[in-house]
């Protein structure tokens, strides 16, 4: 359950994007002719080689030209199979390997979590947590509706992993505690939007997060220490800020929420709902603390997410049949994003096999090797922030294959490197464009004011990107 499988968990295809017919036509050309040239390529190809860079720049187009990810993928890795001129059994022995890969276990940990967070919708621990902290926040004052508002959503996003998913179940309760202290919906889309992207950045089991800490090979803590911590803090005190200028600019134009705008569906709450909202937490607190403590690796989420679920299911009274059914209803939302992950891990280990960036390291090493380390870092994030399109926690391991070696290579230590690999993969919720996160925060907020969101996302992109410079500073 990652940010960017958020925008559609309901449907088939989690990756699903609409396009126009003249776009289609040009993606189809684009994707035919790169398929051509891959084939000409692998006649005169021999590893290393420097033909390996094309399937990555052709995903990158497909991708930046609105393909579906997934059969952009297939393009890619079709394109790379030719240039390696592997037969079809070594294609087939390629697709088995990738399936023990990491990107493919991410891809695993992302189905399990949105099966969790299924159990947390339909025992009311969700819900329940939203109301806990509302009501320790306090609903009286609009400070401390922004506070509360804007906590619910952090740590919500954060148990759930999930930006859109976690907003969805928040939002009837939320919406009419705003209303009633007088926020407009602009106000109230931006708090959400940034409370939702700090508890992003904060959760322990979304896929790019655990991503970023098996890339460094650092442990939860120092992921929060030099990557996550900071940018929540921030997020949080701008938001502040921020939050009572919106307020006061829509409030001129009226945008306030109306009766219409409030009528939700209520939402039955079980009477074990706070028992088992405890357990889940308490469980959730643990398994971070026996990650951290033991070092644990990628595949512990493995085992974690499961054991909440299943726990949190018992503790709402659920049978056993009960809890399976909602874990395989949840994650079998997002077997797509599986699907694409596993085909990413592949086409990764042909660009593996074709080593290009051996070739681009003996081209450049002596260059790399004399430049500054703030340079590089900064140059990397921008590349991620821009220029590598996809699922974030795929961009996450991508980024740390091509350019991991490197970084060593210029004096880069693992906070910097955590550093680059969160704003590489987590910058573009904020800005320069509009993205499914921030139209599906504003959207359940029943706003319309995306103009507003934009200048939220980017008040708080500035200051975050001057943040980390000064940490890489130091750093390097």
């Amino acid at each position: 359950m990652t940010e960017q499988t958020d925008r559609a968990t309901d449907r088939a295809n989690a990756y699903e994007l609409e396009q126009g017919r003249g776009r289609r036509i040009v993606t189809t050309v684009i994707a035919v002719a790169g398929l051509v040239v891959c084939a000409i390529a692998g006649v005169f190809a021999e590893a290393p080689t420097l033909w390996g860079v094309l399937p990555i720049a052709l995903y990158a187009v497909l991708c930046l030209l609105g393909m579906d990810l997934v059969i952009a993928t297939v393009v890619s890795l079709v394109g790379g199979v030719l240039i390696a001129r592997q037969t079809p059994a070594e294609f087939g022995e390629l697709l088995g390997e990738s399936m023990g890969d990491l990107v493919t276990t991410i891809g695993v940990i992302i189905m399990l979590g949105a099966g969790v967070g299924e159990v947390l919708r339909v025992t009311g621990v969700a819900h329940t947590i939203v109301r806990w902290v509302l009501r320790i926040a306090g609903e009286r004052s609009q400070r401390a509706v922004l506070l509360g508002v804007m906590l619910s959503c952090l740590v919500l996003v954060t148990s759930l992993g999930t930006l859109a998913g976690a907003l969805a179940i928040s939002a009837p309760i939320l919406l009419p505690v705003a209303a009633r202290v007088g926020f407009t919906r602009s106000a109230t889309a931006a708090m959400m939007f940034v409370g939702g992207c700090a508890g992003l950045a904060l959760a322990p089991f979304a896929g790019s997060n655990v991503a970023i800490m098996e890339a460094a090979q650092v442990g939860y803590l120092t992921y929060l220490q030099y990557g996550a911590a900071p940018l929540a803090v921030l997020s949080l005190l701008v938001a502040m800020v921020l939050v009572p200028w919106i307020q006061r600019r829509s409030a001129r134009t009226g945008d306030f929420y109306t009766d219409a705008d409030l009528e939700t569906e209520e939402t039955e709450v079980p009477a074990s709902a706070g028992r088992a909202t405890a357990v889940f937490l308490l469980l959730l607190v643990a398994t971070v603390a026996y990650a951290t403590i033991t070092a644990a690796g990628t595949s512990f989420p493995l085992l974690a997410l499961p054991l909440l679920g299943i726990a949190t299911g018992v503790a709402a009274g659920l049978p056993a049949t009960e809890i399976a059914r909602h874990i395989y209803r949840g994650a079998a939302r997002l077997v797509s994003i599986f699907l694409l992950f596993w085909l990413l891990a592949a086409l990764f280990l042909v660009i593996d096999h074709l080593k290009p960036y051996d070739v681009v390291l003996q081209i450049f090493g002596p260059q790399l090797q004399n430049s500054s380390g703030l340079g590089f870092a900064v140059a990397i994030a921008l590349l991620g922030w821009v220029g590598v399109p996809g699922a974030t926690a795929a961009q996450v391991v991508l980024l740390d294959q091509v350019f991991g070696d490197l970084a060593t290579t210029v004096g880069l230590g693992a906070g910097a490197w955590v550093i680059v690999l969160l704003w590489a993969s987590k910058a573009d919720t904020y800005g320069p464009f509009p993205n499914a996160n921030m139209v599906g925060a504003m959207g359940l907020a029943r706003s319309t004011n995306l103009r507003s969101l934009l200048l939220t996302g980017w008040l708080v992109l500035i200051p975050a990107s001057l943040m980390y410079a000064g940490i890489l500073a130091v750093l390097s």
